[in-house]
């Protein structure tokens, strides 16, 4: 019988959480991963956008992911809003770079490890999900495209530029 979640949000309003929250849920996940943790199954019911619209029901029966969630609910908890962000993020991120390939150029799997690029950390840290608890491709594809302007330099700086 898999362990059951009430979450208080609906997907699209997953909180968002610190990148560096983010990042330290992938190394305990790795972690548990080399450590081949099992964990139980585990059923999420959302909360429904609308009181006359279906709740939103997922199953996590992955063996990785059951891990995953297992080494998240160990070190941080599964039992509040964002123990459950954390682990909601973690899991789009992985789902959204196993299908987009345009975003291999955003990381590197190699035996030393992964390496995230830190703008992809940032958008899976405070992007939106989807109403299936995904990232969509778009809006990952639009805000990683956008540059981000390096630190303002101060004004007396020659020919800087100021808005």
């Amino acid at each position: 019988m898999p362990t059951a979640y009430a979450i208080p949000f609906t997907p699209e309003a997953t909180p968002a959480i610190a990148p560096r929250a983010l990042l330290r849920a992938w190394d305990a996940a790795r972690d548990a991963a080399t450590a081949a943790l099992e964990g139980p199954p585990r059923a999420f019911r959302f909360r429904s956008a609308a009181r006359d619209a279906p709740a939103l029901d997922l199953l996590l029966e992955d063996r990785d992911a059951c891990c995953w969630a297992e080494a998240l609910d160990r070190r941080i908890g599964l039992d509040h809003a964002e123990g459950m962000a954390t682990l909601l993020r973690l899991l789009a991120l992985l789902e959204v770079m196993g299908r987009v390939s345009w975003l291999r150029g955003h990381f590197d799997i190699g035996r030393e490890g992964t390496v995230l690029h830190p703008e992809l950390l940032r958008a899976a840290a405070t992007q939106p999900l989807d109403g299936a608890a995904r990232f969509d491709e778009e809006g990952l594809r639009r805000r990683l495209a956008r540059p981000r302007l390096p630190h303002r330099p101060s004004p007396s700086a020659a020919g800087a530029l100021t808005a």
